[in-house]
């Protein structure tokens, strides 16, 4: 196995979380009946150039489908951070009727119809079939199909090349990241800019967000690694903002190299210092995870399995992907969490991979009263403690494991 950048040999592990379904395949009530599909859930370090990655054990084009369940717009927050990325974009840049935005991974069109409602030329890139309908019913034109050098290549013939270009929470999904970066090189204006936003490995190592591994996430993102895979496509990072987003994430802003018009914000080396100086060019900092997550495993175990002993009834909010990389890895399944609730009707009346636990709507949340609930999504638990304020009503409490097992106002040591 080679990195998917350098192409040097991977021999590092950085963690292996066994084996996995899909953390999105969820599965139809006749399907609990039939095998599943499981993968390695092995991550490597490259000892060359640092990029933390998986292998395409399950190929991007099954994984992106026409059954694809994450749709963007069931977040508030997440609608939220979108609209106040464009007044942002706007303000900084001037974009304006006779601007071109192309998204990549447009998802549902959550983030493009501020810019529509701006009345500002938009095009949606989304290979999901079934989020790219929503897109359109929504007025905002959506190709879909992969995006990298080929598509690129056939965007720039036909003159629709970008201003702006944008990616949030996809750079991290492509199996062929050279290719990818290479396509927006190509689609970009001249005087264009691309931001990216993705989740930032030092906050995944730093607070133990083991369960943002999974298939769908082929590499593991440092600015430093990032920015060494731009420059080699020609491609320059000129700003660099953390955000909160997903537990912690990057914004990257990138130009043309060739574009002297914008000039290199002090944020960049500052950022790129600070992960120097914690060790991200180091096989050392990727040590000692696996220890960590481990007891992350036993703690939450002994939780639920102490809270079923004593006749409680124990659920989920939340089926998100990385719901599905911890509840696998700790070995959870449907005797210990009853079901997990999801405001994504996609979701609902289906069962999570693997564990087998239904997904149900919050009606059932409503009605069965449980005594704890887990909240899977950590990086949305304000969200969903305020929407979910009235299960404290009948004395349940949220839960939520990342970084360590936490009862919300309570003292862990007093349950275990």
């Amino acid at each position: 196995m080679h990195c998917r950048f350098c192409q040097s040999e991977l021999k590092d592990v950085f963690i292996d979380l066994v084996n996995s379904p899909a953390a999105n395949s969820f599965l139809s009530e006749e399907q609990l009946e039939e095998p599943e599909e499981f993968y390695p859930l092995k991550v490597y370090t490259c000892s060359k150039c640092f990029l933390v990655q998986i292998a395409e054990y399950k190929k991007h084009d099954t994984i992106f489908d026409d059954q694809y369940v994450y749709f963007s717009s069931y977040s508030k927050s997440w609608l939220k951070h979108a609209e106040a990325y464009s007044r942002k974009m706007l303000s900084r840049f001037g974009f304006h009727s006779g601007s071109q935005i192309i998204e990549i991974a447009s998802n549902d069109g959550y983030l493009l119809q501020y810019f529509k409602e701006q009345d500002i030329p938009v095009l949606g890139i989304e290979p999901t079939t079934n989020t790219a309908e929503v897109a359109r019913s929504k007025g905002i034109e959506t190709i879909t199909e992969f995006f990298g050098r080929s598509l690129a290549g056939k965007l720039a013939e036909e003159g629709r090349k970008a201003d702006l270009l944008i990616g949030n929470n996809v750079l991290a999904h492509v199996p062929d990241i050279v290719d990818f970066v290479a396509g927006m090189k190509l689609i970009l204006k001249q005087s264009g800019v691309i931001t990216m936003e993705f989740p930032h490995i030092v906050q995944l190592i730093e607070n133990n967000q083991f369960d943002t591994i999974y298939h769908e996430h082929f590499s593991y993102l440092s600015f430093f690694t990032v920015k060494r895979i731009f420059e080699s496509q020609g491609l320059e990072l000129f700003d660099v903002e953390e955000i909160p987003t997903h537990g912690g994430s990057l914004r990257i802003y990138a130009k043309h190299k060739e574009d002297l018009s914008k000039e290199i914000a002090p944020a960049v080396n500052q950022l790129l210092a600070k992960e120097i100086y914690k060790g991200i060019d180091s096989l050392a900092y990727y040590s000692g995870f696996q220890q960590r997550v481990q007891k992350v495993k036993f703690e939450l175990n002994t939780f639920i399995i102490n809270a079923k002993l004593s006749g409680k009834k124990v659920a989920g909010y939340g089926a998100a992907a990385k719901g599905n990389t911890l509840l696998n890895y700790c070995g959870i399944k449907a005797d210990l969490v009853d079901f997990v609730v999801d405001a994504n009707p996609y979701k609902q009346n289906k069962w999570l991979p693997a564990s087998h636990i239904p997904v149900v709507g919050e009606d059932v949340l409503e009605s069965e009263k449980p005594d704890y609930v887990i909240i899977l999504p950590w990086n949305l638990k304000s969200e969903i403690v305020d929407q979910l304020s009235y299960v404290r009503s009948w004395g349940g409490k949220f839960v939520t494991a990342i970084p360590v097992l936490q009862i919300l106002g309570e003292v862990i040591s007093t349950v275990l």
